[in-house]
């Protein structure tokens, strides 16, 4: 089985202290000082950016933990927005999109527009690790048997997907597409796969949706930088005994 971006033996190494996975940051950066502020492992789930008031510090934090060799994160729709943007691609007018830009601009972030474009291209769109897996949008099971493509190229489905989640051919009223769960009903039994994107809890916590199939989908994204907070859980540190596939 393929596990897709599978870490070095120093990044399996700093991982044994346990996991913690972080939901939706865009652009709150008090809340994500504190949840870095531990000596789990950070997976953070993606959209580091927009909306919230310091991309712009969100990034270079990232960044900081990253290079501390305690942390990854996988790309979000908005971040690769940005990493577009930040490759001159032509794209529609998009607000949140123009405010980090512009935050990437000033002087005080010159540090961040200096590593901002390589950090996202090499960002996985997905990661598997045992019996989890982290995606920004929502999960296929071909997910389990292919690498990530890059980020920032062509969408594929599988990319799409990642990113995007699982979408109908409607738009909603705030002129979005509709996007649906399904793909929960496909997730293997005794599988958990974390995601973000979708704000689908009603009481601030991550929310756990089971499928049919007998894996589980846990959503993180509870509103950080859109009025809501920043949300994360912690897996105890023998997760990658307790999680390996049977063989």
């Amino acid at each position: 089985m393929h596990t897709g971006l599978f870490p070095d033996e120093n990044v399996k190494a700093a991982m044994r202290k346990g996991l913690r996975i972080v939901g939706d940051v865009h652009g709150d950066l008090q809340a994500f000082r504190h949840a870095v502020a531990t000596d789990r492992f950070i997976i953070q789930l993606g959209d580091l950016v927009d909306y919230g008031p310091d991309s712009a510090g969100v990034l270079r934090l990232m960044h900081s933990v990253m290079q501390e060799g305690r942390g990854l994160f996988l790309i979000g729709n908005h971040d690769r927005k940005l990493g577009r943007a930040l490759l001159g691609k032509k794209l529609r007018p998009d607000p949140p999109l123009e405010a980090t830009m512009a935050q990437l601009h000033r002087p005080e972030n010159a540090d961040v527009l200096e590593f901002a474009l390589d950090m996202l291209e090499a960002a996985p769109a997905w990661l598997v690790l045992g019996r989890m897996l982290f995606v920004h949008g929502a999960f296929d099971v071909r997910m389990l048997m292919e690498p990530p493509p890059p980020a920032l190229g062509r969408v594929t489905f599988l990319l799409s997907r990642a990113l995007f989640g699982e979408t109908t051919s409607r738009v909603q009223k705030d002129g979005f597409p509709e996007r649906c769960l399904n793909w929960v009903n496909h997730i293997p039994t005794g599988y958990t796969v974390y995601c973000g994107h979708d704000q689908r809890s009603t009481n601030g916590c991550p929310l756990t949706i089971p499928g049919r199939a007998g894996g589980q989908a846990i959503f993180t994204d509870t509103g950080a930088g859109k009025g809501g907070h920043l949300a994360w859980l912690d897996v105890p540190a023998n997760f990658l005994e307790e999680s390996a596939p049977a063989m």
